[in-house]
């Protein structure tokens, strides 16, 4: 391990041998941080962390602070970061509230600078967070999605996979996956192109896509008129049939 002098290191820390950590930083007894890590100056690693391998966290993130929750009580609760992440200055990640429950964030995420990451969120693989984005607690961000800066996403929302979520919104349902949205509150926009072509997803399948959005987001039909309308028409199509999974399995509505 190659630490800095002026850094902290509790002596049952377990660290890999590769790990680096710099000036000023602390890390708390019941940590674990994998091959290849890098911790910057400032930084604060509280107790029940772990974080994976191959990740780079910049100055003064602070991870595994206890929730922001006024039902906590001192459970013993985690933080679990994986591989490949690059979580930049003055980021927040906050440990779950309930006894053994986690927050936890994937594999190869970018969370920019002075975002916030609440009690018992998920990231899951490749999603982005772009500059002060703030999640509040139990929300999921599926994978590829991504998030303007300044926005801010209510409690118990789920951002669908290659979603992109337009600076500064403010986002009170559920995103589905595909959608482009901006606004306060956010609304929809149109379909991700731009994602669905970086993650090779051909043009046939981003047409049946929009034509899809169009029916449920455009007619003004209620919900389930517009789920039948779908299912009719494009239910055999993949990526549609994603769609609507998530739009019928939504339990907070869905931005329109």
């Amino acid at each position: 391990m190659k630490a800095h002098k002026t850094s902290i290191i509790h002596k049952k820390a377990k660290i890999a041998d590769s790990v680096e950590i710099g000036p000023y930083s602390i890390i708390k007894e019941h940590v674990q941080i994998g091959e290849g890590t890098k911790i910057g100056s400032h930084c604060l690693i509280e107790d029940f962390t772990t974080i994976g391998t191959n990740n780079t966290i910049f100055t003064g993130a602070v991870i595994g602070s206890i929730a922001q929750d006024l039902k906590f009580k001192g459970e013993k609760n985690f933080v679990v970061i994986g591989n490949n992440n690059i979580i930049r200055e003055y980021v927040t990640i906050n440990r779950a509230t309930n006894l053994n429950s986690k927050t936890i964030v994937g594999n190869n995420i970018l969370i920019m600078a002075y975002s916030h990451v609440a009690h018992d969120c998920v990231i899951r693989d490749g999603a982005i967070l772009a500059n002060a984005a703030t999640l509040a607690g139990y929300v999921t961000v599926e994978e590829k999605a991504i998030l303007g800066g300044l926005v801010g996403v209510h409690q118990f929302i789920t951002i669908g996979k290659h979603s992109i979520i337009g600076g500064c919104s403010k986002v009170t349902q559920d995103v589905p996956p595909f959608c482009m949205l901006d606004g306060h509150p956010a609304r929809f926009y149109g379909i991700n192109k731009i994602g669905l072509k970086r993650a090779g997803v051909p043009d046939s399948k981003t047409k049946a896509l929009e034509k899809a959005a169009r029916i449920f987001f455009k007619t003004g039909v209620i919900r389930s008129k517009a789920v039948q309308e779908i299912k009719k028409s494009y239910g055999d199509d993949k990526f549609v049939k994603q769609f609507l999974d998530f739009i019928q399995k939504s339990k907070r509505g869905i931005c329109r």
